[in-house]
């Protein structure tokens, strides 16, 4: 896909379908972690 992540889907009805990070998507932790804490730094501001 993006190799962000893996998607499966399963012959199954109804359809399953599993997603799971890829190594590429897991090196990206770091980044969204520190996105994370910078969302709970201006939640006020941004909610209002």
């Amino acid at each position: 896909m993006n190799q962000l992540i893996n998607r499966r889907v399963f012959d199954t009805f109804p359809p399953t379908v599993e997603y799971s990070i890829t190594e590429h998507g897991a090196s990206l932790e770091k980044v969204l972690e520190e996105l994370h804490y910078w969302g709970l730094a201006h939640r006020a501001k941004i909610i209002g």
